[in-house]
């Protein structure tokens, strides 16, 4: 016997999937840095900016980037298969000197950072006015 009142609507709720196509992608990056004298180094990472951070912190004296002073992107390629991004490295790395300076060229003539190095942010306290 029902008392009265209203009848709750009881909703048969599926989960909601998210096609692969639209959930957030891994990038992997294969880079090209080269200091001031243009000596060269090759890389591939999932995580660009720290990366490059890393590189220019000079943390590890004897890594090779410290010691030759590379610190300017000049070249990237975005992948969102590791398998193809390691691929791409490793031929990369293959290529005699000249090869890889003509791909730098190609795209990046005058060499320059695509990645510059951000001012500091002046977020002292002292410094702002009252």
């Amino acid at each position: 016997m029902w008392a009265g009142g209203t009848p709750l609507l009881v909703e048969k709720r599926t989960p909601k999937i998210t096609p692969r196509y639209a959930q957030r992608m891994k990038l992997y990056h294969v880079y090209i840095m080269a200091s001031f004298r243009r000596v060269l180094y090759i890389g591939i990472t999932g995580n660009l900016e720290k990366r490059l951070a890393y590189h220019r912190s000079m943390q590890n004296p004897n890594a090779f980037t410290a010691r030759y002073g590379v610190t300017r992107l000049v070249y990237v390629e975005e992948f969102t298969d590791v398998n193809q991004a390691i691929t791409r490295e490793t031929q990369l790395k293959s290529w005699r000197r000249a090869k890889k300076i003509r791909l730098i060229q190609s795209l990046n003539p005058h060499w320059d950072d695509l990645a510059p190095v951000a001012p500091p942010s002046h977020t002292d306290s002292s410094l702002r006015s009252e």
